[in-house]
């Protein structure tokens, strides 16, 4: 029984190191294979590939248009990895901030 355990989280685990695709090393099936990218995006993907290998998800981010924050941790979290990197939140733009409520300026010293 034990042996079955080990012997099929190994499989899973291989199975799981497989699914990652590295956005500089794909062809594009491999590319499509990434749920959320279809032939327009990774023809966008491979077109700006042909400049240079994305750096990091920022470079990434910046050179394929139509991918922000929120696109680049759904991608990253159904496989995507740019230099074997999954995304993370320290890969977004900080968020502009606002004062608080009790930071403001009345209406009436506004005017």
């Amino acid at each position: 029984m034990f042996k079955s355990l080990v012997a099929l989280s190994l499989s899973l685990f291989a199975v799981a190191a497989m699914a990652a695709v590295d956005v500089n090393k794909a062809d594009q099936a491999q590319l499509e294979s990434v749920k959320g990218i279809g032939p327009a995006l990774s023809t966008k993907i491979l077109d700006q590939r042909k400049t240079g290998a994305f750096k990091d998800w920022s470079d990434f981010k910046t050179r394929v248009s139509g991918i922000g924050p929120g696109n680049a941790a759904r991608l990253s979290g159904n496989g995507l990895t740019v230099n074997g990197t999954a995304y993370t939140a320290g890969d977004a733009v900080a968020p502009r901030t606002t004062a608080k409520a009790s930071e403001r300026k009345p209406a009436e010293a506004r005017q």
